[in-house]
C-alpha cells in the first residue's frame, strides 16, 4: 500500500479546495461530454477537425476521472492509501492519455496543414477512413510507449517509507520511494520522451510554419485573419498543454516546494481538461451557433408546454 500526503500543509483550507476542485471537476465533465454529443449528432460538425476535437474530450475525461476523484477523497481525508495495482493503473492511465493527447494534437495539426496549405485535395486525403487509422494509431502508441515505464516501475523494489508527497501516482514521486537503482529507469523514460513529446511537438511546429508561410500569401488581411481562424483554438490548446507540462516536469526542482510542484501538476491533470472545451465552444462559431440553436428550440419547446 502507499498513502498519499496530498495537501496536509493547507487543511484548514480543505473544504474551499475540496469545493473549487469538485466545481472544475463537474466542469470537465460536462463541458466535454457536451463538445462530445454536439459533435456525435450535429451533421455539421461531421468533419475531420470536429471528430479529433471529439476525440480529445474523451481524452480529457479520462485523464480527470482517473485523478480528480481519488484527488477529492485526499483533500478530504488524510493519509489516503492506494494498492500498489490500483498505483500502477492510475500511473498507466495518466501516461496512456497523456501520450495520446501529445499524438493527438499532431494529428490535429497535420490536419489544419492539409486544409490550408492543401484545401482542394483536402476532403479526399483526411477521409473518414484516415481519421479512424490516426486516432487508433494516437491510442496505440500513447498505450504501447507508457506500458514500456508501467513495466519498468513493477520491477522495481519499495522497501522504505510508502508514503508519496503528491495526489497521484505520479513517476518522480514513486521514482524517490524506491530503494531500487533507478538510473536506468530514468534513461528509459527520457529515450521514450524523445518519441511522445519531441516528435509531436517538431511535426506542430513544422505544420504552423507551413500554414503562416500559406497565409502570407493571402493578399488581404480579412482573409489571413479568417483563414487563421480556423486553427487558433488548436493553437491555444497547444500552447496551454505544452506550457502546463513545461511547468510542471521541465522547470528545475531546486529551492522548489513540493506545494508549488503539486500546484503546477494541477494546472495539467485538473485545469487543462477544463479549459479545452472551453476554449474550443468559446472560440469557434459553428459550436456557439449549434448550442444556441439548440437553447432556442429547448425554450420553445418549454413555453409551448
Amino acid at each position: 500500500m502507499f498513502f498519499f500526503l496530498g495537501f496536509s500543509s493547507i487543511t484548514v483550507y480543505n473544504l474551499l479546495f475540496f469545493t473549487l476542485v469538485l466545481i472544475i471537476y463537474i466542469g470537465t465533465i460536462c463541458g466535454n461530454v457536451m463538445i462530445i454529443m454536439l459533435v456525435y449528432y450535429s451533421k455539421t460538425l461531421h468533419s475531420p477537425m470536429y471528430f479529433f476535437l471529439s476525440q480529445l474530450s474523451i481524452s480529457d475525461i479520462l485523464l480527470s476521472t482517473d485523478i480528480v476523484p481519488n484527488m477529492l477523497n485526499i483533500i478530504l481525508h488524510e493519509r489516503t492509501s492506494i494498492s500498489f495495482s490500483g498505483c500502477i493503473i492510475q500511473s498507466y492511465v495518466f501516461g496512456s492519455t497523456g501520450g495520446f493527447e501529445c499524438f493527438l494534437l499532431s494529428v490535429m495539426s497535420y490536419d489544419r496543414y492539409l486544409a490550408i496549405c492543401f484545401p482542394l485535395h483536402y476532403v479526399s486525403i483526411m477521409n473518414h477512413g484516415l481519421c479512424n487509422k490516426l486516432v487508433l494509431v494516437s491510442w496505440m502508441l500513447g498505450c504501447s510507449l507508457t506500458f514500456i515505464l508501467a513495466f519498468g516501475i513493477c520491477h522495481l523494489e519499495f522497501c522504505g517509507s510508502n508514503a508519496i508527497d503528491h495526489f497521484f501516482c505520479d513517476l518522480n514521486p514513486l521514482m524517490e520511494l524506491s530503494c531500487s537503482d533507478t538510473f536506468g529507469f530514468y534513461i528509459e523514460e527520457t529515450m521514450l520522451a524523445f518519441p511522445v513529446l519531441t516528435v509531436p511537438f517538431l511535426v506542430i511546429v513544422v505544420s504552423y510554419i507551413y500554414i503562416f508561410l500559406t497565409l502570407l500569401k493571402i493578399p488581404s488581411f480579412s482573409g489571413r485573419l479568417k483563414t487563421f481562424s480556423t486553427c487558433s483554438s488548436h493553437l491555444t490548446v497547444v500552447f496551454i498543454f505544452y506550457g502546463t507540462l513545461i511547468a510542471a516536469y521541465l522547470i528545475p526542482k531546486e529551492g522548489q516546494s513540493h506545494m508549488i510542484g503539486k500546484m503546477m501538476s494541477m494546472l495539467y491533470t485538473v485545469l487543462t481538461p477544463f479549459l479545452n472545451p472551453l476554449i474550443y465552444s468559446l472560440r469557434n462559431r459553428d459550436i456557439k451557433d449549434i448550442v444556441r440553436n439548440v437553447a432556442c428550440n429547448q425554450r420553445t419547446k418549454i413555453l409551448n408546454l
